[in-house]
């Protein structure tokens, strides 16, 4: 074959068209309309119309507006729709603006309702600690806007205060400074029978712990409150017996919550790995 007859033959093939979607060419379909879409070349140079929107439409998963690009040389397509009338302008912007302002519009709703819901419970908690009557009279005489900003504050300070770990503190020092208390080391001997010191878990550490600080803090005022009536009773005045009530929970808590974690440190501390035992043969019958 002459050289002119070589590139005549590689232009031919250069010019035949082939769809890298349906791998079909100009003899398959006759008809059918081609792009060129991108900068690529050879083989992935020409695509069916057709084609290439379908396979547009699978990229785009429904969102019209997503932007496509070629999956060999990463440009865009250029995707030209045709012109609407004013109506459906207009009903397009509003569908955009729509869902522009949605998010914001749930949000708000969302902080809206968890603040009046901080709201009300500030002020069942006011009630529960002044009294019913006292705690009313108050919020009556105060200024809205400051009981509109002060009472959400209640239930976060109170998780807040929750999150503060105060046993795992005096746990430390126990801890610390245990050693050398005699009278110590003389009633619990076994507890410094082994230095291994073990692995504590992190505070917050899985989801249900986060819960468990949320509800022991929110029902923290209902527990001081019937606390401070079994244990001071004789106590006039509701703030005072209340608050007493919380001191003495938190206390009595916190002593059988250290109580507790020391056990299970030293339980920790003293395991022991046993050795491995086969199972004794049972004897095969004669």
């Amino acid at each position: 074959m002459s050289s002119v007859a070589k590139l005549y033959h590689r232009l031919s093939e250069e010019d035949r068209r082939s769809c890298w979607v349906c791998f079909a060419t100009d003899e398959d379909d006759m008809e059918a309309g081609w792009v060129q879409p991108c900068m690529c070349k050879g083989t992935t140079k020409w695509v069916h119309q057709y084609c290439l929107q379908r396979w547009i439409d699978e990229k785009q998963k429904g969102n019209s507006t997503a932007k496509v690009a070629c999956p060999q040389c990463n440009m865009e397509y250029i995707i030209l729709f045709p012109k609407v009338g004013p109506v459906v302008y207009i009903l397009e912007k509003c569908d955009k603006i729509a869902n522009m302002i949605c998010p914001f519009l749930a949000g708000s709703v969302i902080v809206g309702s968890l603040w009046w819901t901080a709201v009300t419970y500030g002020a069942i908690t006011v009630m529960q600690v002044l009294g019913s009557e006292e705690g009313v009279h108050v919020m009556q005489v105060a200024d809205p806007l400051f009981l509109l900003i002060t009472l959400p504050t209640i239930p976060i300070m109170m998780i807040l205060c929750k999150m503060v770990r105060w046993e795992d503190y005096v746990l430390r020092l126990w801890r610390k400074h245990s050693a050398k208390l005699p009278f110590y080391t003389n009633l619990f001997p076994d507890a410094f029978r082994n230095s291994r010191i073990p692995a504590e878990t992190a505070p917050l550490s899985d989801p249900i712990s986060i819960l468990r600080v949320m509800c022991g803090a929110l029902i923290m005022p209902t527990i001081a409150t019937i606390a401070g009536k079994v244990m001071f009773g004789t106590v006039r005045s509701n703030f005072q017996r209340t608050l007493l009530g919380g001191i003495g929970f938190i206390a009595i808590k916190g002593v059988l919550k250290i109580y507790y974690k020391q056990q299970q440190y030293l339980r920790q501390a003293n395991r022991v790995i046993m050795d491995y035992k086969p199972p004794d043969r049972i004897p095969s019958p004669p």
